[in-house]
């Protein structure tokens, strides 16, 4: 790997672990027992969320162009904006960040995760679940989630305004209310991971740490916020291609 790639590979990994620190930690500040932050509600998860994406684009946006997400790799790529070689090294950066951001999360409120008895609460601060678990719609909506994601990221970045394409190329600000919109208006059905960095890495954090009564990891909804944002990004992909290529 030559100093380019590991370049910007490691501050995707700084850019995710950041977003995941930032963004799992407003749901452990949330729903963990003795919090100061208990039961702050939906709005305060989504503007965090918001925050914790532009906090990762500020770090990793000048060097990496901040995808800090698997699915935006992907779709940039079969968009023909993002070299497919990078493709592989960013996306295991994404990952490894996405991992220690929710080590650091749980590390951080180890005490609250003690205090807390519900296995499902402490799932929660690491990986999404469905609301109403019905697998196609659950499918459908990270799909339809994800897709409007990258898709305003690459009409937004069309006029080659900044010196890479990714979230970086939009600025923190309008990523950060992105963001926001998607979780207040799509994030009900599933909590929006349309990120595979956001939901796999942590949930596999999840099932490695000593976590006490955690229970299960949900394996069998994973599939979901990993095959739902990759097929959303694709979709955004070919359209943008339509349109605009």
């Amino acid at each position: 790997m030559d100093d380019v790639v590991f370049t910007k590979s490691l501050f995707e990994f700084i850019g995710t672990a950041i977003l995941v620190l930032f963004g799992d930690g407003v749901v452990a500040s949330n729903i963990l027992k003795k919090s100061k932050g208990e039961n702050g509600g939906w709005v305060v998860v989504t503007i965090a969320w918001g925050l914790a994406v532009m906090l990762g684009v500020f770090i990793s946006g000048p060097y990496s162009g901040a995808h800090l997400n698997p699915a935006v790799t992907l779709g940039l790529a079969a968009a023909g904006t993002f070299s497919w070689s990078l493709v592989v090294p960013y996306i295991v950066a994404q990952m490894l960040g996405g991992f220690t951001g929710a080590v650091l999360v749980y590390l951080y409120y180890k005490d609250h995760y003690d205090a807390t008895d519900d296995p499902a609460a402490k799932l929660a601060t690491f990986c999404t679940a469905p609301a109403i678990r019905n697998y196609g719609r659950n499918l459908f909506s990270e799909i339809v989630g994800t897709f409007m994601l990258v898709f305003v990221i690459l009409a937004l970045s069309i006029d080659g305004n900044t010196f890479e394409v990714g979230m970086g190329a939009l600025g923190a600000f309008p990523v950060a209310m992105l963001i926001i919109a998607l979780g207040m208006s799509l994030g009900g059905t599933t909590g929006y991971a349309i990120n595979p960095a956001r939901d796999l890495a942590p949930r596999i954090a999840h099932a490695i740490l000593p976590i006490k009564g955690k229970g299960t990891n949900d394996w069998g909804y994973s599939w979901v916020p990993v095959a739902g944002p990759i097929i959303g990004g694709f979709i955004a992909a070919a359209l943008y291609c339509l349109i605009y290529c």
